[in-house]
């Protein structure tokens, strides 16, 4: 069973639909305390890091995630989502973040005559192969909505990149912990490709 963290953070309906569509077995969590019965976590979000870490820890959620990552299973975070996985944000200050993959979040600077946000298709190069990207070809088009970029520090974490005006980092896998910077449940065949393969994913921490 899959569970999509709904926090108030997110357009958790997308997520879910296309899980559904999949023929996954997937549901809203909406108690922290509930997150031990998942085998697999789905952590979407849109808006401020700032913000969200703010709600998150005061809900409890925080904690309850450190608890379940540290127990090896699936985590998959989507746009902010993935955002939040690292250390810190410098979003409207700079904010610690779950600390799961090591780098910080900053803005995209991205050369003239690009614009923030980043909103549209936009093409993902694979920088190394991963069983999340399994059957999806390198050099196709996902969807982006986003203003802030993560900086992993450690370059081996990432999976893919992205060209808007600079090369920025479109994905990230760190042991059992995985964020996508675009949102693959709207990014057609080739999103909901990865969606299906975090459903079968089983990493080696």
């Amino acid at each position: 069973m899959i569970g999509i963290v709904d926090c108030g953070i997110g357009n958790i309906a997308s997520v879910e639909n296309a899980l559904i569509r999949l023929g996954c077995d997937a549901e809203r969590l909406t108690e922290p305390g509930k997150m031990h019965t998942y085998d697999r976590l789905v952590l979407p979000g849109v808006g401020s890091f700032q913000y969200a870490m703010g709600s998150m820890q005061d809900a409890g959620w925080v904690d309850a995630i450190h608890v379940y990552a540290a127990s090896g299973r699936p985590v998959l975070g989507i746009c902010l989502g993935m955002q939040l996985l690292f250390s810190r944000g410098l979003e409207h200050g700079d904010t610690a973040g779950l600390g799961l993959i090591p780098g910080e979040v900053r803005v995209l600077e991205p050369e003239p005559p690009c614009k923030l946000p980043h909103v549209g298709w936009n093409t993902v190069s694979l920088v190394r192969e991963h069983p999340l990207f399994r059957r999806v070809r390198s050099h196709v088009d996902f969807y982006f909505v986003h203003s802030y970029q993560c900086v992993p520090r450690d370059e081996a974490d990432i999976i893919a990149r992205c060209d808007y005006g600079g090369s920025f980092v479109a994905s990230v896998v760190r042991g059992n912990i995985a964020g996508m910077q675009f949102h693959p449940e709207k990014s057609q065949p080739a999103g909901l490709k990865i969606l299906e393969n975090f459903a079968d994913w089983t990493p080696e921490c």
